[in-house]
């Protein structure tokens, strides 16, 4: 588990500095207000709360992820579930175990835009691990003490509320 655990971080750290490496090009900004200061860093996720009995049961207790958000308007994140996610048996998955692999992670990455009336977050999703995907998703943000954000996705107003507590890394 360690070992798919590093090969994500590392994915995550190839493909961020890949995605910032062309920033320059044209990335959007994310607005230089102090709530946009505030989102600029690196988060661990603190902990999921809510959401669907199906979600949670990918996800497994105690999922692991990072968020990063920069000051060009990017951002990407990364949660891997909890459960054992066994090594291939080859070089190649076969399908079961690509999907098996795939099962409850989530993997994204794009531009962000703020919405301080609202008090919203969006995530303008230029790649995902998931290609049926929200393409723009909405998060209710609240900042809590110890260096916490608390995302709220919105996209779908009949599931019930998920609660994602990010805290950033120092």
């Amino acid at each position: 588990m360690r070992r798919i655990a590093t090969l994500g971080r590392t994915l995550l750290v190839a493909v961020c500095i890949t995605w910032l490496g062309a920033a320059g090009v044209g990335g959007q900004s994310a607005g230089q207000g102090e709530t946009s200061k505030r989102f600029i860093g690196t988060w661990r996720l603190a902990s999921i709360v809510g959401g669907t009995a199906a979600g949670a049961a990918t996800r497994g207790a105690h999922p692991t992820g990072v968020i990063v958000y920069d000051a060009t308007g990017h951002m990407a994140a990364q949660i891997m579930p909890d459960r054992v996610r066994p090594k291939y048996a080859g070089t190649v998955p076969t399908p079961d175990e690509a999907r098996a692999a795939v099962l409850g992670y989530t993997a994204y990455f794009g531009t962000y835009t703020i919405d301080e009336r609202a008090q919203t977050i969006t995530h303008h999703r230029e790649g995902n691990i998931n290609p049926g995907g929200i393409v723009h998703g909405v998060r209710r943000y609240e900042f809590a003490p110890g260096d916490r954000v608390i995302l709220t996705p919105i996209d779908n107003p009949q599931a019930p509320p998920t609660h994602l507590t990010w805290e950033r890394i120092k």
